[in-house]
């Protein structure tokens, strides 16, 4: 089953009604063709995200997210330095977004340096979303279980789950969260397909997420 989910994506519904689906995904579409695929281990220690472990060209933009908003990865971290690499640039790519939703900024320049082709421009009509109903976000969003597959050079799929029970949509201009309860539909499946550019950054090229699912609910 294909699903379309954002961080904090069933308080926005609940609160803003954008979604296009039922359920919420990062900027994935309910027409999206990839399949979700399966993931395997266990909870992790909450940890912050991963350094990178590879050699590269690129100078990565520095982003900083506002003091409320925290992105915690657990486990992010394999030893195979081609893996870490995709996990860094990954968790820079979800903070990518978060700081463009707190920014309000569709065409912030960071979603370009770790999205590429249809993943950018539904990674933009997402966060457009947010600042047409006058939304930004707050909380935590824990992700955990990656499974890294890099089955060819400079190319690679990743899935991974994230519980955003305790991360909410909030007003933008008064700064109110908007909390819902915790339930099945706050914990995500991601799935991911990723290419590595001529600078070494493992950009994100497609993602599919599915809310609920029993790889990562408790």
């Amino acid at each position: 089953m294909k699903r379309r989910s954002l961080p904090v994506a069933v308080a926005f519904a609940a609160t803003a009604a954008l979604l296009l689906t039922a359920c919420g995904g990062e900027e994935g579409s309910s027409k999206a063709d990839d399949e979700i695929a399966g993931a395997d281990t266990g909870k992790a220690a909450s940890s912050p995200a991963p350094s990178a472990t590879a050699t590269d060209s690129a100078k990565r933009p520095d982003v900083e997210l506002p003091k409320d908003v925290t992105n915690n990865f657990d486990g992010w971290k394999t030893g195979d330095a081609t893996k870490d690499a995709v996990l860094t640039d990954t968790s820079r790519r979800i903070d990518a977004l978060a700081y463009a939703i707190t920014q309000g900024d569709p065409e912030e320049p960071v979603l370009g340096f770790y999205y590429k082709d249809d993943a950018l421009l539904r990674a933009a009509d997402w966060v457009q979303e947010f600042v047409k109903a006058k939304k930004s976000m707050t909380g935590e969003t824990r992700y955990f279980k990656p499974k890294v597959d890099v089955y060819e050079e400079g190319k690679a799929t990743l899935t991974y789950c994230s519980f955003e029970g305790e991360a909410f949509v909030k007003d933008r201009k008064t700064g109110e969260a908007e909390k819902t309860p915790v339930t099945d539909n706050s914990y995500l499946l991601y799935a991911t397909r990723l290419e590595r550019n001529d600078k070494g950054v493992w950009q994100t090229a497609a993602l599919n997420s599915e809310r609920g699912n029993d790889s990562c609910t408790p």
